[in-house]
């Protein structure tokens, strides 16, 4: 199955009142273990390198490229995102890269700053085909930047998405990034007027704090593509640690990372079928 377009999987999913996994990949692992777990689901995914991650690897080109050929050989529809993108200039790299879309986040700008920066990312991903996310609202947690209990207004969002052109829209509806828990409290009814306000796609970041029933009802609601990191990460950490405690001897890395993949795949899995059921509002 061949790399496909953000827009190809989010779109039919977002018509059919479906949510699509984007899970983080953080090294060839993570992106083995989601392309995997899809695999087994049968259904489209979306893999996402950060800003975050591409500092880490010193670059995005090495982690970027392991990250698509993972999606070019999957069995399964996979898109390639870049996550969080602060800097035009990681924008331009994934573009060149071959990445299927790209997160820009100015959210932390004054509004009409945002609306500006954001225009000029649109202009050019637009040109080389590349669907374009962004963010309003500011969703709390990340880098402790973002004001938490931020909430994003829908009338706001509407002039967003008209002044900038973007195809889907980060919003702030209760989540917040890298929690440990999955206890956030949603604002359903928000999410329901966003929905209605909006011509474009709804994404939900902070997802790992976020239960089964409340991410079934977040779609439920009109929430479509769904961000899940830390929560796998968490899945991962603790296979690979049961191995390593297991046998304080060991030295080869492919036993436990292999055992944080495996542990991870049947997590997706699971994740997938929960986004991808038609829930009734409720």
């Amino acid at each position: 199955m061949p790399l496909v377009g953000t827009g190809d999987i989010v779109g039919p999913a977002a018509a059919a009142g479906r949510g699509v996994g984007a899970f983080n990949v953080i090294q060839l692992e993570h992106a083995q273990a989601i392309v995997a777990g899809a695999e087994t689901a049968g259904t489209p995914v979306i893999l996402q390198v950060s800003e975050n991650t591409a500092r880490y690897h010193g670059a995005l080109a090495a982690i970027g490229t392991a990250t698509l050929a993972v999606a070019r050989a999957a069995r399964v529809p996979v898109a390639v995102h870049l996550d969080h993108a602060t800097s035009a200039a990681l924008v331009e790299e994934a573009v060149a890269l071959g990445f299927s879309s790209v997160m820009y986040d100015a959210s932390t700008l004054p509004y009409e700053e945002n609306v500006a920066a954001t225009a000029r990312v649109r202009e050019l991903c637009h040109a080389s085909g590349v669907w374009v996310e962004a963010e309003l609202g500011e969703v709390g947690g990340k880098d402790g930047v973002h004001a938490p209990g931020a909430r994003t207004d829908p009338a706001e969002a509407a002039a967003f998405v008209t002044a900038t052109g973007v195809d889907a829209l980060a919003v702030a509806v209760g989540t917040s990034h890298a929690m440990d828990t999955r206890d956030a409290a949603l604002d359903f009814g928000l999410i329901a007027a966003l929905r209605a306000r909006l011509p474009v796609p709804l994404v939900l970041h902070g997802s790992s704090g976020v239960g089964d029933a409340d991410l079934a009802t977040a779609v439920g609601h009109g929430m479509t593509k769904v961000n899940i990191a830390t929560h796998l990460n968490r899945v991962f950490t603790r296979a690979a640690r049961e191995v390593l405690e297991a046998d304080r001897a060991l030295a080869d890395t492919r036993r436990y990372l292999g055992a944080g993949r495996t542990a991870m795949a049947h997590e997706v899995t699971r994740l997938l079928g929960i986004l991808d059921a038609r829930t009734a509002v409720a």
